[in-house]
């Protein structure tokens, strides 16, 4: 129905009658998605589909109709990638995460480090110093114990780089065609000790967008380790540990509004879920998001937009505008930043809405991620 929308509106902008009858057009198309999006939300599919695990819209169909329905609390509700809450005077952030993705080992990562990184990835945006890991492993019989070894090395390393324990953990096993190899299940925990305030709920007109990097990298290198592509171009996951990056920010300016890694989704998704939370429009320049050119040629060749695909090494901040230089320029000092740009600010209306402005001038609607066109990323 919204794909429907859209097109509807693209060939209404064709029609005679100048620019003032696009604009109403537009309008028109923008109230109709406003009020589908306002209806409860009810999953239409009778089993799970390999697009509930995408983290697009079936994603958060399936999170908003099922396990917040049954769970719904204060700290759920807010539907972050981690739950902050004070314990004793202290404010701690607690997040748990899950990494199927397959190959195990791609080019610039394996399921181990990024299971780590991810961990850590999801506390930093709530502005938390990543302290301890949980971590269970889920085996399937017949997995090479030389391979566990490699992936559990590779945790270690990780790990240790950022400072950070693994200090417990589980092991099952399932019989062989059961599973796929190796799956792992992660929980972390960390510390706040800056002084922020931070929601994806936070957003106001007149902010700014800033992207730490290129996006694209990790989607297209496990592609390839996959076999799906043959570029004569390396390509490497962008995994990464963002802790260090985010905590210089925070300490030059505490009034980040909100930061959010864009994992599976992809950016468009991640900006979706900070529109539609802060009832603000956020609206995208195309030309000014940052995409490595053979990252572009690889998804114009599996048909996808750069947009949607994950990302394990880069963070998205909003920003007030007399911020977004001193945040820029703090990012571009830190080596995982050196590529950050403004891409986007926030406006008032529509509300609940991303918008993605072309480089000849018009804007199209930047809706969540629909489908699985990368499944098992990470």
């Amino acid at each position: 129905m919204r794909m429907w929308l859209l097109l509807n509106f693209e060939r209404s902008s064709l029609r005679k009658g100048g620019h003032g009858q696009v604009r109403e057009s537009f309008k028109e198309v923008l109230k109709q998605i406003d009020s589908l999006r306002r209806k409860p939300v009810r999953l239409r599919e009778k089993a799970i589909t390999m697009a509930h695990g995408a983290g697009g819209k079936a994603t958060h169909d399936l999170v908003s109709a099922v396990f917040l329905e049954a769970f719904r609390n204060p700290l759920l509700e807010k539907l972050e990638d981690q739950a902050t809450f004070e314990l004793n005077g202290t404010k701690l952030a607690l997040t748990t995460d899950a990494f199927t993705v397959y190959p195990h080992f791609f080019l610039g990562g394996d399921i181990g480090c990024l299971s780590v990184h991810g961990t850590i990835n999801d506390l930093a945006t709530a502005g938390a110093k990543p302290l301890f890991i949980a971590a269970a492993f889920l085996l399937e019989e017949g997995f090479p114990i030389e391979d566990l070894k490699r992936i559990v090395a590779s945790m270690a390393e990780a790990s240790e780089k950022c400072n950070v324990q693994i200090v417990t953990g589980d092991t099952k096993t399932v019989q062989r065609g059961k599973g796929d190899g190796v799956y792992i299940v992660t929980t972390g925990i960390g510390i706040v000790e800056h002084s922020v305030n931070l929601s994806i709920a936070n957003a106001q007109p007149g902010d700014k967008v800033i992207l730490s990097g290129t996006i694209g990298e990790h989607g297209v290198a496990v592609m390839i380790a996959r076999g799906n592509l043959e570029l004569e171009a390396k390509i490497e996951s962008d995994t990464a540990p963002l802790w260090d990056m985010v905590d210089r920010v925070l300490k030059v300016c505490t009034k980040v509004r909100c930061m959010r890694d864009p994992t599976r989704g992809g950016v468009a998704t991640v900006l979706n879920e900070i529109a539609q939370a802060s009832q603000v429009c956020i609206r995208i320049y195309d030309e000014a998001v940052p995409i490595r050119p053979e990252v572009r040629g690889a998804c114009e060749i599996l048909g996808i937009d750069p947009l949607y695909v994950a990302n394990e090494g880069k963070m998205l901040f909003i920003v007030p505008h007399e911020e977004t230089e001193l945040v820029l320029a703090t990012l571009k000092r830190h080596p995982l930043g050196k590529d950050a740009a403004i891409i986007g600010q926030v406006e008032e209306e529509p509300k609940g809405i991303v918008l993605l402005e072309t480089g000849i001038g018009g804007a199209r609607v930047l809706d969540m991620l629909t489908g699985d066109p990368l499944p098992r990323i990470c």
